[in-house]
C-alpha cells in the first residue's frame, strides 16, 4: 500500500472524517511532526519507563500529548495511539496490513517456541485460525460442563480447608492451578491436577516463561545474545521444560487416537482434534504447528484467566454492595455446584456486568503493540513500513465521554437496554477486535463465571489483603497482575 492510501480509507479526501473522531486535513502529517515527551540522546524515552510499569507511564502521557504521539526506545520508532476507534480500524487490518511485533516472534524463536495461531501471521495464522476457532465454539465449551465442574469442586476443598483452618489463600497462584487444570484438561485431555496434588511445577514454569518473555520483548538490547543472567537461565529452563510437557501431551493424545480409531470421528478435546486435522490429506498444518497451538493454550489460558478472575474478587470485595447482589444472584440461579449446568452458568447477568465492568478498569491486556508490514497511514499521520504503533486499550474506557464516572466500579452500566453493553464493548476491548479477537473468549467467561460461582455460593469474601495494606498495584509480566493478592474466606452455613 502506497502512503496515499489510508488505513482507515477516510484520508482520501481533504473533508473526511479520519477514524476515531481525528479531523482529516489536507496536510498529512509525518511520524516526527507529532508530539511527544522529549528523550535523551541516542536512548530516546527508555529510560522514562519501567518495564512493569510501563503501561501506566505511557497512559499518563495520552492526556498530554493527545491520542497520537511519538516515542522513541533507543533506535525503534514507536507511533502511540489511545483513540479506541482508530484502534479498532488498525485492528481490522490484521493480519494483512499490521502484526505483532516482529520482536515476540524473535524472543518466541529463540526459546525453542513453535508458532501457535497467537504469533502466526498471513496464510499461516489462515490455516489454524478456523480449526481453533471451532474448537472452542460455545456448544464445545458446554459439552465440557462436567470436567469445568469437577475442577471447580477441586478449587473448591481446598478453599474450604482454608477457610475452615483459618488459612489465608495465595489468590492468584491457587487461581493459576484452576485455570492449568482446566485447559490440560479441556483443550489437551490430561488430568494434571495441580489443586489437590500439591505439583504446581508446570504453573511455575509458564510463570517463569511468561515474564522472561515480556522482560525480553521489552529489552531495548537483545544482551542475552552475549551473556546470561540467572533470571535468564532460569527463564530458558522453564521453557525447555514447557516444552517437554507439551511434548508429554502431544504423545499420549497420539496414543488415544491410535488405540481408539472411533476417536478420529469425535476427537474429544483440541489437541486430538488438531492431530486429526493435521493428519488429513491436504492439511497445511503440521506436528509443529500442532505443538504451537498447545504451547499458545497452555500459556494464554492460564495467566489471562487467572488474573482476570483475581482483579474481579478484588473489586467486589471493595465493593459490598456489588459483592452482595452477585452473591444473591448466584444463590439463587446456582444453588447447586455440583449440578450446575451450562445454561445457569450463562445466565448470570449481573455477575456477567461485573466482569465486565472489571476487565474495563483492569484488563490484563491494557496494551497491544502492532508493526505495520507495509507503509501506510494511521489517521493523518504517514506511517513507514515496519513502525511499532502502541496501542493504549484503557484510555478510552476511562474517559467521561465514553462511560459516566468512568473510575468508579458500577456493574450496573452493562445491564438493560440503557447499557449499550455491544458499543461500550468496542471502547474497552478486553479481548481484542477484528478478525484476531481472542477465539477462547467465551470458555474464559465461562470458566470465571464458574469460578464465581464456586466463591460466591459457598464462601464469604472476608478479606482480601494486598502486601502493603493499599490498593491492589499493577505490574506487567506478560498481562497485567494484581501484586501478592491473599484472601481470606469464610464458609457458609446457609
Amino acid at each position: 500500500m502506497s502512503t496515499t492510501q489510508s488505513t482507515t480509507q477516510s484520508n482520501t479526501a481533504p473533508d473526511a472524517p479520519a477514524a476515531g473522531g481525528l479531523a482529516a486535513t489536507a496536510v498529512l502529517r509525518q511520524l516526527s511532526d507529532l508530539p511527544g515527551p522529549r528523550g535523551w540522546p541516542v536512548l530516546g524515552n527508555i529510560m522514562q519507563v519501567r518495564p512493569a510499569r510501563i503501561h501506566q507511564h505511557i497512559e499518563r502521557w495520552c492526556p498530554q500529548y493527545g491520542p497520537m504521539f511519538r516515542l522513541r526506545f533507543g533506535a525503534q520508532r514507536l507511533l502511540v495511539v489511545s483513540d479506541h476507534a482508530l484502534i479498532n480500524s488498525l485492528m481490522r487490518q490484521r493480519p494483512d496490513g499490521f502484526q505483532r511485533s516482529a520482536r515476540l516472534r524473535e524472543v518466541g524463536a529463540e526459546l525453542g517456541g513453535m508458532p501457535g495461531l497467537f504469533s502466526a501471521e498471513g496464510d499461516a495464522w489462515r490455516a489454524q485460525r478456523r480449526m481453533v476457532m471451532a474448537s472452542f465454539a460455545p456448544n464445545h465449551v458446554r459439552a465440557f460442563m462436567p470436567l469445568l465442574v469437577k475442577v471447580a469442586l477441586r478449587l473448591h476443598g481446598r478453599w474450604r480447608e482454608a477457610a475452615r483452618s483459618g488459612r489465608p489463600i495465595d489468590l492468584q497462584n491457587d487461581l493459576k492451578r484452576f485455570t492449568v487444570d482446566v485447559i490440560a484438561g479441556l483443550a489437551f485431555g490430561t488430568e494434571v491436577n495441580t489443586i489437590e496434588s500439591g505439583d504446581n511445577q508446570i504453573q511455575q514454569h509458564l510463570d517463569n516463561a511468561l515474564g522472561g518473555i515480556f522482560r525480553r520483548t521489552m529489552s531495548p538490547l537483545p544482551y542475552w545474545r552475549w551473556f546470561k543472567l540467572p533470571i535468564d537461565r532460569r527463564m530458558e529452563r522453564s521453557m525447555a521444560a514447557v516444552g517437554q510437557a507439551i511434548e508429554g501431551f502431544i504423545g499420549q493424545a497420539k496414543a488415544r487416537l491410535q488405540a481408539d480409531p472411533a476417536r478420529r470421528e469425535h476427537p474429544p478435546n483440541l489437541l486430538e482434534a488438531m492431530l486429526v486435522a493435521a493428519e488429513a490429506e491436504g492439511a497445511k498444518l503440521s506436528d509443529r504447528d500442532v505443538a504451537g497451538n498447545v504451547s499458545t493454550m497452555l500459556f494464554a489460558g492460564e495467566d489471562t484467566t487467572a488474573n482476570t478472575l483475581a482483579w474481579l474478587i478484588w473489586l467486589l470485595h471493595k465493593h459490598p454492595a456489588a459483592l452482595r447482589r452477585a452473591q444473591q444472584e448466584v444463590l439463587e440461579l446456582v444453588p447447586d455446584l455440583a449440578q450446575a449446568t451450562p445454561q445457569q452458568i450463562d445466565a448470570l447477568p449481573y455477575l456477567e456486568a461485573c466482569i465486565n465492568e472489571a476487565m474495563r478498569l483492569k484488563p490484563v491486556a491494557p496494551f497491544l503493540v502492532l508493526q505495520a508490514l507495509q507503509d501506510t497511514m494511521v489517521g493523518d499521520v504517514q506511517v513507514p513500513r515496519d513502525t511499532l504503533i502502541w496501542c493504549v486499550l484503557r484510555h478510552d474506557s476511562m474517559q467521561d465521554q465514553h462511560f459516566s464516572r468512568p473510575t468508579e466500579f458500577q456493574p450496573e452500566r452493562w445491564l438493560g437496554e440503557a447499557s449499550h453493553s455491544s458499543s461500550a464493548k468496542r471502547v474497552a476491548m478486553p479481548f481484542g477486535s477484528g478478525p484476531r479477537i481472542c477465539p477462547g473468549r467465551y470458555l474464559a467467561l465461562h470458566e470465571i463465571k464458574l469460578a464465581m460461582a464456586m466463591v460466591l455460593g459457598s464462601f464469604d469474601i472476608l478479606e482480601v489483603t494486598t502486601p502493603d495494606g493499599g490498593p491492589a498495584q499493577e505490574v506487567m509480566h506478560f498481562t497485567m497482575n494484581p501484586v501478592g493478592l491473599g484472601l481470606r474466606l469464610r464458609e457458609r452455613t446457609s
